[in-house]
């Protein structure tokens, strides 16, 4: 690591593993489905439903597990799946691998490991940032940032990290370095909130020798400006959910993308194309435009964003399989979800040259080093910081309705 840069494990230090599903069906890019695929798997006797489920090692219908905590998982029961008869728990939307807006059963019962640690600070006021795993013979990916519950899933195969921006619910107790932002307030002379440090995270964030590195300025109007080009790239990936007024990203008249003729109802892979001549995107013989090439290329761990969204709704999924049960036509929100997607693709693009601007007023200027935080004692970073903080503020029922011990 460079002497003018921050690891990104050192400034947000605790961490947590992707979610790992365990069985496919369990999330959808729409809603209906997966109430629908609940009540076919409850629908089937003892023997189908356990083939539907899908057995592994961590979960099958007969295994006890708690709710998952916090307001997303409290609809779900707690009785063992084999017993189940009630209604679907209430599907939440979740940020998959980078980019791509889903929906999922949030119950434990489903999922070989939901890392509660993530659903107990699940709130209107959490950020994440999503790490994605390192790309073999290439930099780090970018990170993206999200204000819903991210799976962690990462477009290089590789497992990445999620980082919270808060340890404990309610926007309390930061997760950043001990002892990070009272220093740099100190040096710059102007107070430092967590959101700031995310903003200038968002803003400054490259790759590094061992991963994804932060450098921090010592120049009071250089991170003011990081800090505000940041909040605009935390509302943009967060789609208006975080640092702005509520309202989502769209692009200038004359450039917003619409359809120009109707998409197909039954899509097929490879029916995606786009033409750069004429700023179109092509699904058979539907058209949307304007699409700028920046959206189209945008890539994230060598996949293409908008082609693997588009093939994660258009895939053959095995017949007689609960992942099978699915839209039979496209449905008109997938289009609108497209448009969005392409809006904000097109928007992180613009952004490269305001933050390619920002590093070299950054290579130009004084920085905050890592010698010089080791000196104020931020690091090394304690053990603590690194785990995560102890909710004890409310009650989480444990399996049968037991109450569970935190």
């Amino acid at each position: 690591m460079d002497g003018g840069a921050l690891a990104l494990d050192d400034l947000m230090p605790w961490s947590v593993r992707p979610l790992r599903l365990g069985r496919a069906w369990v999330m959808a890019p729409d809603a209906a489905s997966l109430r629908a695929r609940w009540n076919a798997l409850l629908r089937a006797g003892a023997k189908e439903r356990e083939a539907l489920f899908g057995p592994t090692r961590a979960r099958t219908p007969r295994t006890p597990v708690p709710r998952l905590p916090g307001p997303a998982g409290s609809t779900a029961a707690t009785v063992r799946l084999e017993r189940e008869d009630g209604p679907c728990p209430e599907p939440v939307r979740v940020l998959h691998s980078l980019h791509d807006h889903q929906w999922l059963i949030p119950d434990h019962r489903l999922i070989d490991a939901a890392r509660p640690e993530l659903w107990r600070v699940w709130d209107e006021h959490q950020i994440h940032l999503v790490e994605p795993g390192p790309a073999p013979r290439s930099p780090a990916p970018e990170p993206s940032f999200t204000a819903l519950l991210p799976d962690g899933h990462s477009p290089t195969g590789r497992p990445g990290r999620i980082r919270p921006l808060y340890r404990r619910p309610g926007g309390r107790e930061p997760n950043l370095a001990p002892g990070l932002r009272e220093h740099l307030a100190r040096r710059l002379g102007t107070p430092v909130e967590a959101e700031d440090l995310l903003a200038w995270t968002a803003a400054a964030v490259r790759p590094g020798p061992a991963g994804l590195a932060v450098p921090l300025t010592a120049d009071p109007r250089v991170w003011r400006d990081g800090v505000e080009l940041g909040r605009r790239v935390l509302w943009v990936h967060t789609r208006g959910a975080r640092c702005g007024d509520g309202s989502r990203p769209r692009l200038p008249g004359g450039r917003r993308p619409y359809v120009r003729a109707t998409l197909p109802e039954r899509p097929a892979p490879g029916w995606l194309r786009h033409d750069a001549e004429e700023e179109a995107l092509w699904v058979g013989e539907g058209r949307i435009a304007p699409v700028e090439r920046g959206a189209w290329e945008f890539e994230a761990g060598g996949v293409r964003v908008v082609e693997e969204w588009f093939e994660r709704r258009t895939a053959p999924a095995e017949p007689g399989t609960l992942e099978a049960v699915r839209p039979r036509k496209w449905p008109r929100e997938w289009t609108s979800e497209l448009l969005e997607l392409i809006t904000v693709l097109t928007l992180v693009d613009r952004l490269r040259g305001p933050r390619a601007e920002l590093a070299e007023r950054l290579a130009r200027g004084p920085s905050v080093g890592t010698d010089e935080l080791r000196g104020a004692g931020v690091l090394p970073v304690p053990p603590g910081a690194r785990r995560p903080a102890s909710v004890l503020d409310h009650r989480e029922e444990g399996p049968e309705g037991q109450l569970a011990l935190l």
